[in-house]
């Protein structure tokens, strides 16, 4: 879980990012059909969840190492 929530909030700030530049990663130009304001929406839901995943990752694997 830890990679994959890694990758997600990479992936959401990334985007973030190249949106003041005027630039749209290619494998997220789909969520532009439905408007910026839902744009928005899907990076910072990508940006948040993907942190939360690589957070509740971290914490799980210590408990495990430490049994």
């Amino acid at each position: 879980m830890k990679q994959l929530g890694g990758l997600m909030a990479f992936l959401g700030g990334f985007a973030i990012i190249l949106d003041f530049f005027d630039r749209v990663p290619s494998f997220l130009f789909w969520i532009y059909n439905w408007g910026d304001t839902a744009a928005w929406g899907i990076k910072i839901a990508l940006l948040v969840v993907g942190g939360l995943l690589y957070f509740m990752g971290s914490s799980g694997e210590e408990s495990e190492d430490q049994a």
